[in-house]
């Protein structure tokens, strides 16, 4: 079977992942510096699509909105994991509630 040219190359791309670090490095050189999307993407070998998904997340958080996907400012990361671990203890003291019913029954 002979596969065009251009499937070949999709083929062998690899899909990159980039830390929250550079994605917030990234948003911040466009939104403060005023440098424009396709010049970032050009200069740093991006794709225009994820630089704006970046762009979407960042502004969300600089609005106090937890926007979509993994945060990218150290606060917004920090508000996630203080959720999480409330959400956990709110489970913990739920069961415990459950288990100190069950044995005052169980001592009546």
């Amino acid at each position: 079977m002979i596969i065009p040219n251009e499937t070949a190359q999709d083929m062998t791309r690899i899909r990159r992942s980039f830390d929250a670090t550079f994605k917030l490095q990234v948003a911040q050189m466009i939104r403060e510096q005023g440098l424009s999307v396709a010049q970032v993407c050009r200069d740093l070998g991006l794709v225009d699509s994820a630089v704006r998904r970046w762009l979407e997340q960042y502004d969300a958080e600089r609005a106090g909105q937890p926007g979509q996907g993994k945060p990218l400012t150290p606060e917004q990361q920090r508000i996630r994991q203080l959720e999480r671990e409330n959400q956990r203890l709110r489970e913990d003291v739920s069961l415990l509630k459950k288990a100190s019913a069950f044995f005052a029954r169980e001592l009546k």
